[in-house]
């Protein structure tokens, strides 16, 4: 078809705008506006003849697409949202406004959230899946951006207070004592589990004996004493017989009177404790009987 031709101007005016993906031949690089003439144009000799030539290497066309792909989608990004975090759809949507894109089913990703995934692995964006969709962010690896983002970062350092400098280290030498703690902790428990019971080499050899123990031996006498037998002395005088008076008798009524003082305590202790009517009638007759002896004895 002649470039500026009635026919050519008539196929652009009825092409204006996107059409369907399905109806487009990434080989041939041809829209058709309907299913009627993407069928004509598979059954077509060009399309044939050209998928006869691809055909032969079709995982270099697919990994060509794929790169063309990545390459125009990412400069896209990076060209009108920088370093901001943006919708994915939203970028692919103002990447497919172009009629003469690459069409994302002649690459190896299927879907866009595949194509998301892999800028993700790759470094190339920050990838986050939120319920508004998929989110990316470019990041900038190039030299100068590096520069620059170390230079504010020595800025930063530089500008930081000493209090908050002294938080730091504080902070990291707590978080360095906690883990020799937990070090320590560990070593400790590996070293009583392989402790255990251990003998030495020189150590003497441990004998248990289950027979009963011997009696001590008694205690040597001195030469001049004698053993006793538990036999008392039969002509051991324990009084002395001077000081005795065989003359002296004994008082009967100081006898009489101590006898009726312990009687009368034993009574009392007696009394103190509730008494039945029996008890009571034998405590009076006796009572009547110390009292007849005592008159007696008078």
């Amino acid at each position: 078809m002649i470039v500026g031709t009635p026919k050519y101007l008539a196929n652009k005016m009825k092409s204006k705008g996107l059409q369907r993906l399905r109806w487009y031949c990434q080989v041939c690089e041809k829209q058709c506006r309907d299913e009627n003439g993407f069928k004509c144009h598979t059954a077509s000799e060009a399309h044939l003849r050209q998928m006869l030539v691809v055909g032969e290497h079709a995982g270099k066309h697919i990994s060509d697409f794929s790169m063309t792909f990545q390459s125009e989608f990412v400069s896209l990004l990076s060209r009108r949202f920088g370093t901001k975090r943006v919708r994915a759809n939203q970028v692919y949507q103002e990447y497919i406004a172009d009629k003469s894109h690459l069409h994302m089913n002649a690459t190896r990703w299927v879907t866009l959230t595949e194509f998301c995934k892999h800028l993700g692995r790759s470094g190339i964006a920050r990838v986050d899946e939120t319920e508004k969709g998929w989110f990316i962010a470019w990041i900038d690896s190039s030299p100068k951006a590096l520069a620059k983002q170390e230079a504010s970062m020595k800025k930063d350092r530089a500008t930081m207070s000493d209090e908050q400098r002294e938080r730091l280290l504080i902070a990291e030498q707590i978080e360095r004592a906690a883990t020799e703690a937990e070090e320590s902790l560990d070593t400790k428990d590996t070293a009583a589990v392989e402790e255990g019971l251990k003998r030495e080499e020189g150590a003497e050899k441990v004998v248990l004996s289950f027979s009963a123990a011997k009696a001590p031996a008694p205690a040597a006498l001195p030469a001049n004493s004698a053993p006793s037998l538990g036999f008392k002395n039969p002509l051991k005088v324990t009084t002395n017989p001077l000081k005795a008076n065989p003359v002296k008798r004994p008082n009967v009524f100081k006898a009489a009177v101590s006898s009726s003082v312990t009687a009368d305590k034993t009574n009392d202790k007696k009394r103190s404790a509730p008494m039945s009517a029996a008890e009571r009638l034998i405590v009076e007759e006796q009572e009547r009987k110390r009292r007849r002896m005592d008159r007696e004895a008078v």
